[in-house]
């Protein structure tokens, strides 16, 4: 029984986690910006829809994994 190893912990620590909350938290906040800008200057007709359309999602993408993050 002395050679039993110990099992690694399935869970990142708590300050790995940080990290990717921040992380989420910028990215996700960036691509909100972008999308709200890119729609203002679609509607003005200086930009095409797909930009803000990939930086929404983006941002909504960064929302729910900052949730499943946090919520551990």
């Amino acid at each position: 029984m002395s050679d039993l190893d110990r099992r690694p912990d399935s869970l990142p620590s708590r300050r790995r986690r940080e990290q990717r909350a921040f992380r989420l938290v910028v990215v996700g906040g960036a691509a909100s910006v972008v999308a709200v800008v890119g729609v203002l200057l679609a509607a003005l007709g200086v930009l095409g829809a797909g930009l803000p359309v990939v930086a929404a999602i983006v941002a909504v993408l960064c929302a729910v994994l900052f949730r499943r993050t946090v919520s551990r």
